[in-house]
């Protein structure tokens, strides 16, 4: 029970990221120097954690993947989430990023070397449409208005993507080190990386409270309970759990800012998070490949 209450803190806390830039959008700050304070402050966080804790040391060999890792995890996924959201409202920006489950599904197979199966395929194909539907609604609008809608839709997709990336490279390699360590290598790298397209605005004592506070829930206190809540229960159910975040967005998005779709824009949101929850919930039953079941 402390496990599930733990990633379901996690997923609101991730929910919320959408509020907190709508907010601080309206001040007039950027989307990327909204990302850059919000890894800088987040990195504040981690490593008062790690000295706390005596977690500070990597390996030196270790130092290039966890600085590759900050390129992932700041400098494209924190980046193009928050433009996404910017562009095409946080409701949709979140069904986005849960089309990470399928990249993970398409990378496992590249990557990983896991085999394809009949239902990863299938939720690939329904990820895909679900896509398709959600992008026909800016179609009725004005001809910028439709530009603005695909490119929030692409920042959306490469922030899935780059989501995905985040579990591929984890497997792979940083299941060696406690979350704060991860953190205080990553996050300051993937935030410098920002700075050559970042034009620093003014900002008020109200604007720092939101970007720092945006840090604490969003970045530390997001990925410590998540891990917190990994070492109580198994991947599988967890990931399940923290599927709960596009959902406590869209209903935010609505009772703060009237985002709402259209029918076939929730349409193609119930595709994507029935996509993402057979994927994840395939994970725990022996499967067929493509090959055998054909």
């Amino acid at each position: 029970m402390a496990g599930f209450l733990y990633v379901l803190a996690a997923a609101f806390m991730w929910g919320v990221i959408g509020v907190f830039t709508k907010f601080v959008l309206a001040e007039g700050v950027g989307v990327l120097e909204i990302a850059f304070w919000r890894a800088m402050f987040g990195w504040v966080f981690f490593l008062i954690h790690a000295t706390v804790a005596g977690q500070l040391r990597a390996h030196r060999q270790d130092l290039p993947a966890l600085l590759g890792f900050g390129v992932i995890c700041v400098t494209l996924f924190y980046g193009a989430y928050q433009i996404a959201i910017r562009d095409v409202g946080m409701a949709m920006a979140a069904v986005l990023l849960y089309t990470a489950p399928a990249w993970v599904a398409l990378l496992s197979k590249l990557v990983l070397k896991e085999e394809m199966t009949m239902t990863k395929a299938a939720c690939v194909a329904m990820t895909i449409l679900g896509v398709t539907c959600i992008s026909l609604g800016p179609k009725l609008m004005s001809a910028a208005a439709i530009q603005l809608n695909l490119f929030g839709l692409a920042a959306g997709l490469i922030s899935g993507f780059t989501y995905a990336l985040y579990y591929i490279f984890g497997k792979k390699f940083l299941y060696r080190y406690p979350t704060p360590t991860i953190f205080v290598y990553a996050l300051p790298f993937g935030a410098l990386l920002l700075l050559p397209f970042i034009n620093f605005t003014h900002k008020s004592p109200a604007v720092w409270l939101l970007l720092i506070g945006m840090a604490l829930v969003t970045s530390y206190g997001a990925f410590s309970f998540y891990y917190a809540g990994l070492k109580r229960m198994d991947t599988t159910h967890a990931s399940v759990v923290a599927t709960f975040e596009p959902l406590v967005a869209a209903i935010l998005a609505y009772a703060l800012f009237g985002e709402r779709f259209s029918l076939i824009g929730y349409a193609g949101s119930s595709l994507i998070i029935a996509a993402v929850l057979l994927v994840i919930l395939s994970g725990s039953r022996p499967h067929k490949t493509m090959g055998s079941e054909a």
